[in-house]
């Protein structure tokens, strides 16, 4: 695990659902003080996180969280079960 880790420290995940609009949120905590950037990554296997983040939620951002760490958050809002059904009407129409 590369998220936030601070030997001797661990990260804490917070997961939330609510009702109208039916919207996930998804908070990771860590004792890192820095806070991150969202940038192009270089070439190698770390650096997309914020990326990936930003490509798939609603609405996301970071907030300091005392005493000396962050927590980054999403929002992505869920489709409505009228949503599903009107979505799943259009396809079968569609073939």
């Amino acid at each position: 695990m590369l998220h936030g880790q601070v030997q001797g420290r661990d990260f804490r995940l917070g997961l939330s659902l609510s009702p109208a609009p039916r919207t996930l949120r998804i908070e990771v905590t860590d004792a890192r003080r820095e806070m991150p950037v969202l940038a192009r990554p270089a070439d190698g296997e770390t650096g997309r996180g914020l990326l990936l983040v930003a490509s798939l939620a609603d609405r996301w951002g970071v907030t300091p969280y005392p005493p000396g760490g962050r927590t980054v958050w999403a929002e992505a809002e869920l489709p409505s079960q009228l949503d599903r059904r009107a979505s799943s009407r259009v396809a079968d129409e569609r073939l």
